[in-house]
């Protein structure tokens, strides 16, 4: 299992297009991929769980990914949250 930390940059935070942009990232890949925000836990292959999640401008998203494929899907979820999810 791996892990990283990313934040939220994006001004909307993570809305409905966003939180498409995540799952169709996340679903190239077989690894079981979750989001942790305080004290909730969802999978990030789920479009109204990720929205569910609540997660606003400089939110701390603690992602895990385990599974054959787990680096390079956390590396490429870490992109898209780094360029904002093309919003600015």
């Amino acid at each position: 299992m791996v892990e990283k930390t990313v934040k939220v940059i994006n001004r909307a935070g993570l809305h409905a297009r966003p939180a498409s942009m995540i799952v169709e990232i996340a679903k190239d890949f077989s690894s079981s991929i979750h989001f942790y925000l305080d004290s909730s836990e969802i999978n990030a292959k789920s479009v109204l769980g990720i929205i569910t999640l609540g997660a606003a401008y400089g939110s701390e998203i603690k992602m895990t990914a385990e599974g054959p494929d787990e680096k390079a899907a956390l590396d490429a979820l870490e992109k898209v949250f780094n360029s904002k999810f093309e919003e600015e």
